[in-house]
């Protein structure tokens, strides 16, 4: 999976754009998960200003972009979910 994302990538910024793009294209939002014990729902991924990709999650009125690494999934996890653990083989 980590090589359909990156083919024709030749640095990192460019092939966490890849990986990024796989994960917007395939994980179907939204989603409802739980951060610190509290239901929050998964609208979309976004890329942070320092590259990292995130998960923009709402409770209410207020959102928060959380790294997707560090969002816990439900069970079972939403369809396109192998990406983000694709995600976390290419950071190694």
């Amino acid at each position: 999976m980590v090589a359909e994302a990156t083919v024709d990538a030749y640095n990192d910024d460019e092939q966490v754009s890849g990986l990024f793009t796989l994960i917007e294209d395939n994980l179907v939002v939204p989603f409802t998960t739980q951060v610190l014990g509290v239901d929050v729902t998964v609208e979309r991924v976004d890329l942070s200003r320092g590259g990292e990709i995130v998960a923009v999650c709402s409770r209410e009125r207020s959102k928060q972009a959380i790294p997707i690494l560090d969002l816990p999934l439900p069970t079972p996890p939403p369809q396109g979910a192998e990406w983000i653990e694709a995600y976390r083989h290419w950071l190694g």
